[in-house]
């Protein structure tokens, strides 16, 4: 079983309504899920990291590798894969919908089964903005500043629904389980979640 984290600059966002930032949410998960995997006796990877190993510890080595490495901010592009991999992703997928799919796709016919959870803050899907505000982006730090973010609102959510959607079509079309974590909610809902899916499938 492959595991990836995407680091990217967005994943670092924690609103007021959050528990944890995003990408600390998603480290959580990942680590926790390593170590129920270890236990049963899978072998466990950090995709475009280290390959896959067979330990009781193997959560703890995974993240002392994580630590050593450089941060993977760009979606695994042509790993080496073994045969009937499982690989579950984490990331808020906020690639255009078009790329989201293509990378998906790519690993799918090298004949991986996948598992993927967006993680989302929950200011992203209500955007409780109103008046002037300015936004910053986070791969660019480039600034945006509006006058009445409330005319925004509709055509975000709307945004929103379309992406949330797409992800969904994408996974159902590839046999994928997908699952939508908020960060202002348990990590134990995601990961109870996600260790059903990939019992169903087998694991």
């Amino acid at each position: 079983v492959w595991l990836w984290v995407d680091e990217s600059p967005s994943m670092l966002f924690k609103s007021e309504a959050a528990i944890v930032a995003k990408q600390s949410r998603a480290l959580v998960l990942a680590f926790a899920m390593a170590e129920l995997l270890a236990r049963s006796g899978e072998r466990v990877g950090w995709l475009g990291n280290t390959k896959p190993i067979l330990s009781r510890n193997a959560a703890e080595k995974l993240a002392q590798a994580l630590m050593l490495s450089e941060p993977q901010t760009q979606f695994p592009k042509s790993p080496n894969l073994g045969q009937h991999s499982d690989i579950i992703f984490f990331s808020d997928f906020l690639d255009p919908v078009e790329i989201n799919a293509e990378n998906l796709e790519s690993l799918f016919k090298q004949g991986a089964k996948g598992h993927v959870v967006q993680v989302v803050d929950p200011v992203e899907e209500v955007f409780p903005y109103s008046g002037r505000n300015e936004f910053r982006d986070p791969e660019t730090a480039e600034k945006f500043t509006v006058g009445n973010a409330e005319s925004l609102k509709e055509s975000y959510l709307r945004e929103i629904e379309m992406r949330t959607h797409a992800m969904r079509q994408s996974t159902n079309k590839l046999g994928w389980s997908f699952i939508r974590h908020h960060t202002d909610r348990l990590a134990s809902e995601a990961l109870v979640a996600l260790h059903t899916h990939m019992s169903e499938r087998g694991k």
